[in-house]
């Protein structure tokens, strides 16, 4: 089972990249609770209300792709695998986004659908004027924000 979006940002891959791979990008649309080391090998940790994720770094190919696995967090979580893939088309750097592995859709994956669809409109708001909706500043979608 996989969560798939795929969103057109007008801006070049590579400020859509150094949003993925630098700790400071990330906070700046995922969480501002964000830290470790994003090169490829390093541990990213992340960090929300109800909890958090570490994610290890497995790919950072600039302008094209960013991997990461999740080594901590939910149970459900856990040894899934997230992905950015980049592409330039008709103006847009268009980035496909999978997180994939979930072990059945579970409810907690719907909600995480949902969510990461608004963490990437964040990254798109980011990358095309400057200011994301990171967490805490995010969108509540529920009781379980």
């Amino acid at each position: 089972m996989d969560i798939l979006h795929r969103i057109g940002v007008t801006s070049s891959p590579d400020a859509v990249y150094t949003a993925l791979t630098t700790v400071d990008g990330l906070a700046s649309w995922w969480t501002r609770d964000t830290d470790g080391d994003a090169a490829p090998g390093g541990v990213l940790r992340f960090r929300f209300e109800p909890g958090g994720f570490d994610m290890k770094v497995l790919e950072a190919e600039p302008d094209e792709r960013v991997v990461w696995e999740v080594v901590d967090g939910p149970e459900e979580w856990i040894g899934t695998r997230i992905s950015f893939e980049l592409k330039q088309e008709d103006g847009f750097t268009i980035v496909l986004f999978r997180h994939e592995g979930w072990k059945e859709p579970v409810e907690f994956m719907y909600h995480c659908s949902t969510k990461w669809a608004t963490f990437l409109m964040s990254l798109k708001k980011l990358v095309e004027t400057g200011e994301g909706e990171p967490a805490p500043h995010d969108v509540r979608i529920s009781n379980w924000h």
